[in-house]
């Protein structure tokens, strides 16, 4: 039951946080610039929308993490 549960939340949250790394602006100088991002002011995360961005995004990787280390510790010492 826990380790369905888990699994659940583990695949909402690492498909939340695909959508939430796209929404992402590019900072220019990596994989963005190959794709035709390479246009980027110097003052990037600097609205309000975009920290907020950034703090769901640590958060939902952080709920993500936990339920990786969660289900390996579940897993590795099921009887």
């Amino acid at each position: 039951m826990l380790i369905t549960l888990l699994t659940v939340l583990l695949v909402t949250a690492s498909l939340l946080l695909i959508l939430l790394v796209l929404l992402h602006k590019g900072r220019g100088g990596g994989l963005s610039d190959m794709f035709g991002g390479g246009v980027s002011s110097s003052l990037g995360g600097s609205s309000i929308a975009e920290r907020n961005l950034d703090r769901f995004t640590v958060g939902i990787g952080v709920i993500w993490f936990a339920c990786v280390i969660a289900l390996g510790l579940l897993l590795a010492y099921q009887n």
